[in-house]
């Protein structure tokens, strides 16, 4: 059972040449069978099949059908839906149930989207490989000795690997972006305040946004459609108008666009393979018509400490919340008061997170805050005015994902540093709050996937998918 697209699956769904049962039957059972590859943390095997067998019922008694009729999507563990467990892949959280669904879920199931399970992910969110998480690491479909990319790590490998036709993730600095570059899928994160933050567990405020993972452009601008626009319990969230992606994506011509390659984006350390898959489409783009624009992002080289300092600042911040005292794991160790924070705390988070929250303490501190969080904002904000300069001369910047191909388990674990670094193209994006996506290029001499990284100005994501399709299917 295949399917090219949800376009596809729904043309069968409501002609009844298959119904939303056998379908998630389908998923489920190949689910199962990938059991070892740690991809899910939770599945909804009941739930699921009840939702299908509604749904089915709907269309049979003439009912209409929702624009995500029988979807079969996958959801990061960090993401609340009512009554599942949300973990965020940390011992803390193990056995908590969230009470409410986030504001995305009660959007796509008010569209007819079926949720498969709870996907696997760096712990809180916090990492670049899917190695941090309390449940185990997630390997990459394509190189079983690999990582599939982090956080939403699982999320990418469950698109992947043909576990859901589209997931869910969060994307705080290119936790959307690199695991797609990394699973040759395409990596949606939206403009800041396109999609509700409500009902997605804090780590940096000011750079969560929830993101797509899809097999092709069509079906991330769908679910994107579904889930943007206003939401009165997210004061973060925008009113701006919701576009037609549609009708924007269709209007996208690659002659004449203008597309900025920034020079800051392919340095001298840059993976041969990937410096040289991002050169020939560019090639490929210009001889279709386009224009490359070399543009200059001065101080790109500050985006990665910038970033890190702002965001274990405000990690330190949201996650005292986990105290042991209201919800969560509470450790057996608790003589009076102050031991059960330290002793629950210090047992119920993995080691990365804890570096992040002792890291946003120090730059926080009275010492410190102006030397460290205060400047780091004064980059955030020259960050933003350079990036808006360069977009008023081109449609769109692109360069690679990743300054390199998936690399091996275990590779980075200890050195945190060089870790970092997987996000030194994605970060720029999520600094100043703008739309990216990770679009396939294809493999390299290793077979392994590379990604394309395109970056366009705030609230202009049917542009950017309309590029990224033209690109993706011209593979």
């Amino acid at each position: 059972m295949q399917f090219s697209s949800y376009e596809d699956l729904r043309s069968r769904l409501l002609t009844h040449a298959i119904t939303c049962e056998e379908v998630v039957r389908f998923y489920l059972e190949r689910i199962e069978s990938h059991r070892s590859d740690n991809i899910y943390i939770t599945v909804f095997h009941e739930l699921a099949l009840e939702r299908a067998k509604a749904l089915d019922r709907k269309l049979q008694e003439g009912g209409s059908p929702g624009k995500l009729f029988g979807m079969p999507m996958a959801i990061k563990d960090n993401i609340a839906i009512k009554g599942g467990r949300l973990t965020c892949a940390s011992k803390i959280l193990e056995q908590y149930e969230s009470v409410y669904d986030a504001t995305s879920v009660l959007r796509l199931e008010a569209e007819d989207a079926v949720f498969l399970g709870k996907t696997n992910m760096d712990e809180f969110a916090m990492g670049s490989s899917n190695e941090n998480s309390a449940f185990g690491n997630v390997p990459n479909p394509f190189d079983k000795t690999r990582v599939p990319g982090g956080s939403s790590g699982g999320s990418a490998a469950a698109v992947a690997s043909g576990l859901a036709m589209v997931a869910l993730g969060s994307d705080t600095g290119g936790s959307v972006r690199q695991p797609a570059g990394f699973c040759n899928i395409v990596g949606l994160k939206p403009t800041y305040g396109r999609i509700s933050r409500y009902g997605l567990v804090a780590f940096a405020s000011s750079f969560d946004q929830i993101g797509v993972l899809a097999n092709n452009c069509d079906d991330a601008a769908l679910v994107l459609a579904v889930m943007a626009g206003k939401d009165g319990r997210d004061a973060t969230s925008s009113s701006h108008a919701v576009s037609d992606y549609a009708s924007e994506m269709a209007s996208v011509s690659v002659e004449g666009l203008k597309i900025g390659v920034p020079k800051e984006y392919f340095p001298e350390s840059l993976n041969r393979d990937v410096s040289g898959m991002v050169h020939a489409k560019l090639a490929e783009l210009r001889d279709q018509g386009a224009e490359l624009v070399p543009v200059t992002l001065p101080d790109s080289e500050y985006a990665i400490a910038a970033y890190y300092i702002l965001v274990t600042a405000e990690a330190s911040s949201n996650l005292a919340r986990f105290d042991g005292a209201r919800y969560g794991y509470r450790s057996a160790k608790s003589e009076d008061l102050a031991a059960m924070y330290v002793n629950s705390r210090s047992e119920g988070f993995g080691r990365e997170v804890k570096r992040r929250i002792m890291l946003g303490t120090y730059v926080l501190s009275a010492g410190y805050y102006d030397t460290y969080y205060k400047k780091a904002q004064q980059v955030r904000r020259l960050f933003q005015d350079r990036y808006r300069e360069a977009l008023e001369k081109v449609d769109v910047i692109a360069g690679p994902t990743s300054p390199f191909p998936p690399f091996g388990l275990g590779d980075k674990t200890e050195n945190p540093l060089e870790m970092y670094l997987a996000d030194v193209f994605t970060v720029p994006a999520s600094i100043v709050g703008m739309p990216a996506l990770s679009v396939p290029l294809g493999f390299d001499s290793l077979n392994l996937p590379v990604g394309m990284h395109l970056i366009c100005n705030f609230f202009e994501e049917g542009k950017m998918l309309g590029i990224a399709r033209h690109i993706h299917r011209s593979l």
